[in-house]
């Protein structure tokens, strides 16, 4: 069974750059991300910018992120082999 892996804040950030998210702004460590879907409504996630995430922080990022992308294109880069 497919296991989360041990991501940084930083990493899952530029996992979700490359499905179209920009940063908007930084708060602290926390990292603001959004992007316009095809009916020009935003979509937005906030990402902690920490050395390393807890697997639950972790888990629930990719929870809200299946809001807006499809799991399947996810998996690759938050679970290992």
């Amino acid at each position: 069974m497919p296991r989360l892996k041990r991501l940084s804040g930083s990493e899952v950030a530029a996992i979700l750059v490359a499905f179209g998210f920009e940063v908007v702004s930084q708060r602290g460590s926390h990292i603001k991300l959004q992007r316009l879907d095809a009916f020009g409504h935003q979509e937005t996630l906030h990402v902690p910018r920490h050395v390393e995430l807890e697997t639950g922080t972790c888990r629930a990022i990719l929870r809200q992120a299946t809001k807006y992308i499809p799991l399947d294109d996810l998996r690759s880069h938050f679970y290992s082999e």
